[in-house]
């Protein structure tokens, strides 16, 4: 059933809240959302019967942030030739040409249980606008997200501590969909890429980096163990979701949650996937039944790839979950080994599909030969190489040389560089 155990929920009742409002505007009733999921998806009364769908069992706190979906539909690439050299200066010439802005606007608030017997426990709520301000595309989405997590939710085999657990949701009279996720941190991996960047940055502008090569060595050891740790929670947790014939589609850094982005406290480290509004369902009876809104696209693309059976499909849409997963790894790899402004998500996928159309050895000589990316060599360097190995494997061109996500977290870059 959906409803966790109780030692499944955080005990912790330590945190501050500016709770000076219940959402008594909402209507008293189950969200529109909720009830079309139940009929779309046949999942059980007792599953979405245990979900919280009264808003007089929350109260909402402050707004912590927002943020909404961005679609790179062109950019210019360089030109292919056995002449073409590379250099440092090619980084800061990498730029989107044509970026789409969705039009659904995602806010988060922190709040809390506000009555039963887990009341106390803190929350976030994930907000998609009413269909006036964004259309059907919003409650789509919500639907969507809510029905990957019942779903995975309700497996027999437990909950996976790497995916975030969705506690309950409702609507407002404005038709806004408020999703509530039990508040397992407000960190994301993208939050932890940025704040190292800038401590690298900040070090490096005021020469405080230490002239003791131990303390550096150690430094990098303990930033090696976070990051092994980070993106290994996360590959668990997709590979929970593709067990569970669910995809992911739209994995990156900021789709990742951190409980604590100290690198000295990484033994305690939980990272947990969220954003699920993009995920697909691959189980073969609706891989037959015709594609849905959210995977036209991927199906168009497996098709082109040559996967045209429900068995091929579903091989693909893994394998490209992988892709993106190994762009998560890249992204890992490099952002906080560098100092700020040398690197950023999109140049460095630019750079590897493009640059160097995802031969990775040639795209570490030229790291090389870049001062402010040794770094970055030096962690992918680790087991003789065994991270380019294993960022090559994930990024092979061809979707049927992809590994699955448990051959990622069980490779011997995860497993024998963790000090």
């Amino acid at each position: 059933m959906l409803s966790a155990a109780p030692d499944c929920f955080s005990s912790s009742t330590s945190l501050l809240f500016s709770l000076s409002r219940k959402p008594n505007f909402f209507l008293s009733k189950k969200s529109r959302v909720i009830s079309w999921v139940s009929r779309r998806t046949g999942l059980s009364r007792l599953c979405t019967a245990s979900l919280l769908t009264n808003p007089d069992s929350f109260e909402v706190g402050r707004l912590i942030g927002s943020y909404g979906f961005m679609n790179v539909t062109s950019y210019s690439g360089f030109q292919s030739g056995s002449d073409l050299e590379y250099s440092s200066g090619d980084l800061g010439q990498l730029r989107v040409q044509d970026v789409g802005e969705g039009s659904v606007k995602i806010r988060l608030y922190e709040g809390r249980i506000s009555q039963g017997p887990f009341k106390g426990t803190p929350v976030i709520f994930k907000v998609y606008p009413g269909q006036r301000a964004a259309g059907i595309e919003a409650d789509m989405m919500a639907a969507n997200e809510l029905n990957a997590h019942a779903s995975l939710q309700s497996s027999s085999e437990g909950m996976c501590k790497n995916i975030m657990l969705l506690l309950g949701g409702f609507e407002t009279k404005t038709g806004e969909q408020w999703l509530a996720f039990r508040d397992d941190g407000k960190y994301s991996a993208a939050d932890y890429a940025k704040v190292t960047s800038e401590k690298i940055l900040r070090a490096r502008s005021l020469e405080e980096k230490s002239w003791n090569p131990f303390v550096q060595e150690q430094v990098f050891k303990r930033r090696t163990y976070f990051v092994i740790r980070l993106f290994q929670g996360a590959m668990s947790g997709l590979a929970y979701m593709h067990n569970h014939e669910r995809l992911h589609q739209s994995i990156g850094p900021a789709s990742v949650v951190l409980n604590t982005i100290v690198e000295r406290d990484a033994a305690y480290l939980v990272p947990r996937l969220r954003d699920l509004a993009f995920s697909v369902d691959i189980r073969f009876s609706y891989l037959e039944e015709g594609p849905s809104t959210f995977a036209e696209n991927l199906w168009r693309r497996a098709s082109s790839a040559g996967a045209l059976t429900p068995m091929e499909k579903r091989a693909f849409g893994i394998a490209d979950d992988i892709y993106e997963a190994g762009l998560l790894f890249a992204y890992l790899a490099f952002v906080p080994f560098c100092e700020a402004g040398t690197m950023d998500g999109l140049s460095l996928q630019r750079l590897l599909e493009s640059a160097f159309k995802l031969d990775l050895m040639a795209a570490r000589e030229y790291c090389l030969a870049d001062d402010r990316l040794l770094e970055a060599v030096k962690f992918l360097d680790l087991g003789n190489g065994a991270g380019w190995e294993l960022l090559q494997a994930m990024l092979n061109p061809d979707f049927r040389k992809r590994p699955i996500a448990e051959a990622v977290v069980n490779h011997r870059f995860m497993t024998t560089n963790g000090f």
